[in-house]
């Protein structure tokens, strides 16, 4: 097998992007999953939008507000958000710790399949005509009422997506304790890789309880196990703690990863190493130990008491000082810098403001009081948008520019980029700054229609304005892909010619091994180091050249999570059809059988041999 590229025929591409364990390739599997996803929420949120235009709008009906707004949260956190980060972290972590791959690629690929399943279970619904109506948070007084098979199709497809994204948690944490190349220390790996770090033990800690509360609604509707209703000695409120204490870590989640991907571009377009980097480092562990224990300010309206209420509180504040920590250092970091505003830079400025922003209405949030009043209004939906838009959502655009060229060995065009950061940025301030006003003039969220002269008519159009702006930019964003797609212009090794970290010193992209060579790491920002010392190709090798051993692809991640596809609307329909319970025993059969051929097969991988490593060495004018 070269790793020279050779034309391949459709059917054998296919095939090897279904069989694919290679961690580059399951990032962009991961990409193109999270950002279809990405442009269904958007649509849910336009149509959301464009019923609240003006007053009395009967552009869709109550019920199928419920599904949009229900479906658009869901769909945004759990199969667009994150799988996004997901792809960049598969992508480029690896890289960056000097590793050929992930520690369990077979698991890799099995997590990816899972949240695609996952993902595509719940979008379903809403060809069925039965889609979730209770929430993204489902709260379990909503969802046990709800009729059909909608909060069905969420408790089963976010179970799929769920677990995939549990393996995928696990895989990083194991890959980064012990993967790394000689000499990347702890205190030497690059910020994406110590907030993939956190954030992946955090999933790890937050993923098993939405899985249990999710399993005790699903049993709660199919079997009547009354986990949740308070009539049968259930208790609803249950179901908020269980689920805020994974929903707000999960947030730090999505978060974390983002403030690594602005940490490395700080650092690249500023020409400076990073400002505190052992503050930046501990800010982000506390951050991930604070995480899980603010839960409950979700639920100050609960009436959990005085005493709760004020710990939580505190808890609260006290999680936004070492966000304050990085923000500082970011701002040091440009401090005095040979500052190049490229388009990931562009929005890497942008998000200090805007996250701020987020993060001053979050706090205003701890004051128990205060969410008192603010509580189910417009306020809280303008805060959530600005740290997530503001903060996750700019993160993965910008890494989209920063990483295009290292995933796909070309450059998106900087003009059209640009084009696309101010319509997004412009677009998304439009929409939901206006809304805090509309949360203390009494707009409450979740409501489908509102009357005229009660004074939000203007604001809600300004909103609906800016959430077209924001299309627009992510309509110029695909077709900057599509245009450099066809004219693919192959890019060198560090194409913004500041690199820093090892992923900028191999090939764009890289070759199916990483590196030919185990690079030995002398220390932070290794690769600029290397250039300051006159090594002009960045790296230093640990080890000679020698075979390497690399996993075999496998179709058995995707038949295993097919079968749990098929088994889950088995469960659904089980009552009433015949054909239900037969369709759920197939498909678990269907996943036991692929599990045991996984567990039978004795796959030892394959090697690389010293000669080819060699002439791809010469080919490309030796690596070291």
């Amino acid at each position: 097998m070269s790793s020279v590229a050779q034309k391949k025929s459709f059917g054998a591409t296919l095939w090897d992007w279904l069989t694919t364990v290679d961690h580059k390739k399951i990032g962009i599997l991961y990409f193109l999953g999270g950002g279809f996803f990405f442009v269904i929420g958007g649509i849910e949120a336009m149509l959301i939008r464009w019923q609240l235009h003006k007053p009395d709008n009967d552009f869709v009906s109550a019920g199928l507000y419920n599904d949009l707004i229900t479906m658009h949260g869901t769909t945004m956190i759990f199969l667009a958000a994150m799988p996004l980060l997901f792809g960049f972290m598969n992508a480029i972590v690896p890289l960056q710790i000097g590793a050929r791959d992930v520690a369990f690629p077979f698991l890799n690929s099995l997590g990816f399949w899972m949240f695609f399943f996952g993902g595509l279970f719940l979008n379903i619904s809403w060809f069925i005509g039965e889609v979730p109506d209770a929430g993204w948070t489902s709260y379990a007084s909503l969802s046990l009422a709800s009729q059909g098979h909608g909060i069905d199709f969420y408790a089963i497809g976010l179970q799929i997506a769920g677990g995939g994204t549990l393996m995928a948690g696990i895989n990083f944490l194991v890959t980064i304790i012990n993967m790394r190349a000689p000499g990347m220390t702890y205190m030497r790996m690059p910020l994406f890789t110590w907030t993939t770090f956190v954030a992946s033990a955090m999933i790890l800690f937050a993923f098993p309880p939405l899985t249990i509360g999710l399993f005790l609604l699903t049993f709660d509707r199919m079997f009547g196990g009354n986990f949740f209703n308070h009539e049968m000695g259930g208790n609803t409120i249950i179901w908020e703690h269980i689920f805020w204490i994974f929903g707000h870590p999960e947030v730090y989640i999505l978060i974390l990863p983002a403030f690594g991907i602005f940490s490395e571009i700080f650092s690249i377009f500023s020409r400076k190493r990073l400002f505190g980097y052992p503050s930046m480092v501990f800010a982000t562990v506390l951050i991930g130990f604070l995480g899980f224990m603010v839960w409950a300010h979700h639920m100050f309206t609960v009436g959990l008491g005085p005493t709760a209420n004020a710990i939580f509180a505190v808890a609260t504040m006290a999680i936004a000082v070492p966000t304050g920590v990085k923000i500082f250092n970011w701002l040091l970091t440009i401090w005095g810098g040979s500052i190049t505003v490229t388009t990931p830079m562009l929005y890497a400025l942008g998000f200090i403001p805007s996250f701020v922003m987020g993060g001053v209405t979050g706090v205003m949030q701890g004051a128990a009081p205060l969410d008192y009043q603010l509580h189910d209004s417009y306020f809280i939906v303008a805060h959530f948008h600005y740290v997530i838009v503001g903060g996750v959502v700019l993160a993965i655009l910008a890494a989209t520019h920063l990483y295009w060229p290292k995933m796909f060995g070309t450059m998106l065009n900087e003009a059209l980029g640009k084009v696309t950061f101010w319509f997004f940025f412009i677009g998304f301030h439009m929409t939901f700054l206006i809304q805090h006003w509309l949360g203390f003039w009494g707009m409450p969220r979740r409501v489908w229609k509102f009357m005229p002269n009660q004074g939000w008519d203007m604001a809600n159009l300004i909103s609906t304005i800016g959430a077209f702006f924001m299309a627009i930019g992510v309509i110029v964003l695909v077709y900057n892909v599509i245009i450099t797609s066809i004219k693919n212009v192959k890019v060198a090794n560090d194409p913004w010619g500041d690199g820093r970290t090892l992923e900028w010193a191999i090939e764009s992209p890289p070759l199916y091994y990483n590196f030919a060579q185990t690079p030995l790491v002398r220390g932070l920002d290794s690769v600029w180091i290397e250039k300051m010392e006159g090594n002009a190709s960045g790296l230093t090798p640990a080890e000679p050249v020698k075979d390497i051993h690399m996993p075999n692809g496998s179709i058995i991640p995707l038949l295993m999570s097919l079968g749990l596809f098929i088994a889950g609307f088995g469960a659904m329909f089980r009552t009433e059809t015949e054909w239900g319970l037969g369709v759920l025993i197939f498909g678990l059969v269907f996943t036991f059988i692929a599990m045991a051929a996984r567990s039978l097969q004795d796959d030892t991988g394959y090697y690389i041999k010293k000669e080819e490593i060699l002439r791809d060495l010469k080919r490309k004018g030796g690596q070291n």
